[in-house]
């Protein structure tokens, strides 16, 4: 990554909106577009290898695993401990951990294809540890039946946490990743209901892909390019509302992208948009990225929503500082370094304050994922508040009640 190029605080100047888009387009969609490469190759392995199991499908013999696997009650973890090694919900709280956050980002280890090492009992234990944080929670995808796996860790634990459920469509596969991701969020909602689900989200930086593999990110999101890249996620959005209403379910359906990237045609779609809104792709000091959070969400993309007639709600889908990195090169944003002393300044002037605010966000995020860093290094694999063995990092959490 590069980080020579300084960015001001937005303002309601577009052009300086549309310059931390191009910023964080650069910096920022190579996190994203590894789930976009992984899709692709999982298209081409399930053509070679018609009705071998990769991953989760939507097979019978699918179905039948995913039955199986949300029937199993976890085991006791050293990182969260139970009165009753039998019973979930009697896990220990931590005292350091505190409600203080609107919601989580959250992806379940192990679950991108075509592996699919994740489990109920790991899922267990994170929604044991997440819901001393946060209240709610969104995914990314739906791959490897996380979906099921978080609702029935919700539902054995028994806490008070509700999920946006999501659905990664990929530009270039004829549907295929939303189709069997579809199928799998309706297999949930057969089995849990929706008594814990928020919403779904359809589209994970669409359009910002959309615009990189076709000319590249500086494209207007709204120009030829960026409506042409709508009308194939519009297509997937309109098939989960119906999907919903042909299941009699009234669950809210939304989407996420890039801050600066959001197309005017699939928000007057949706209930709701999730923007990324990353102080340090923006390369902003530490001292000046809550601020800058704030001001850049609510000219760039509160204003723009509340311009539509559906007036569709606005959420900060992932916000944070990264804490390391694995080279030295990517170990700084320009005026700030990666980190745990800056992320304590992040979460100190940041979630009380947007709290305060009523600023719905999902801080960026639950725990290190070390595939990232294996996969791509600079700071991609330290983003979390956890470790990637889910020990908290030397933080304090800052003690104030999310909305």
């Amino acid at each position: 990554m590069s980080y020579n190029q300084q960015y001001q605080a937005v303002n309601t100047n577009y052009d300086n909106s549309y310059s931390y888009g191009f910023q964080q387009a650069q910096n920022k969609a190579n996190r994203r577009s590894k789930l976009i490469t992984i899709g692709s190759v999982v298209g081409v392995i399930a053509l070679i290898a018609i009705g071998v199991g990769v991953g989760v499908g939507v097979s019978k013999s699918h179905k039948s695993s995913t039955k199986s696997a949300v029937t199993t009650t976890s085991s006791n973890s050293s990182a969260v401990q139970q009165t009753d090694p039998h019973d979930p919900s009697s896990f220990v709280k931590n005292p350091a951990l505190k409600q203080s956050f609107y919601g989580m980002a959250y992806t379940p280890y192990g679950s991108q294809l075509p592996n699919c090492t994740n489990s109920l009992a790991d899922v267990i234990t994170d929604i044991q540890l997440l819901s001393q944080l946060t209240k709610r929670i969104r995914l990314y995808g739906a791959d490897c039946n996380q979906s099921a796996l978080v609702l029935e860790a919700i539902k054995q634990t028994k806490v008070d946490m509700k999920v946006f459920l999501a659905n990664y469509p990929i530009a270039t596969d004829a549907g295929a990743a939303y189709v069997r991701q579809r199928d799998l969020i309706k297999d949930a909602l057969t089995t849990y209901g929706t008594d814990h689900v928020a919403g779904i989200s359809v589209g994970n930086e669409f359009i910002l892909n959309y615009l990189t593999d076709n000319g590249g990110s500086q494209q207007d999101p709204n120009g030829s390019v960026g409506n042409t890249g709508a009308a194939l996620l519009l297509a997937n959005i309109t098939d989960t509302i119906s999907m919903l209403s042909g299941m009699n379910l009234a669950v809210d359906v939304g989407t996420a992208d890039a801050g600066s990237y959001f197309n005017t045609q699939i928000l007057s779609a949706v209930k709701f948009g999730m923007a990324n809104v990353h102080p340090w792709f923006a390369a902003q000091s530490i001292q000046d990225a809550a601020g800058w959070t704030a001001d850049f969400f609510a000219t760039t993309n509160v204003a723009a929503a509340n311009a539509l007639s559906n007036k569709p709600t606005m959420y900060i889908a992932e916000t944070g500082w990264p804490t390391k990195s694995s080279s030295a090169a990517a170990a700084s944003d320009g005026p700030s370094d990666a980190s745990v002393a800056n992320l304590q300044i992040y979460l100190d002037t940041f979630v009380c304050q947007a709290n305060t605010n009523g600023t719905g966000y999902f801080y960026f995020e639950y725990f290190d994922e070390g595939w990232k860093d294996a996969q791509f290094g600079g700071v991609e694999g330290w983003w979390g508040l956890f470790n990637a063995d889910r020990t908290l990092k030397n933080v304090t959490i800052p003690d104030c009640t999310a909305p």
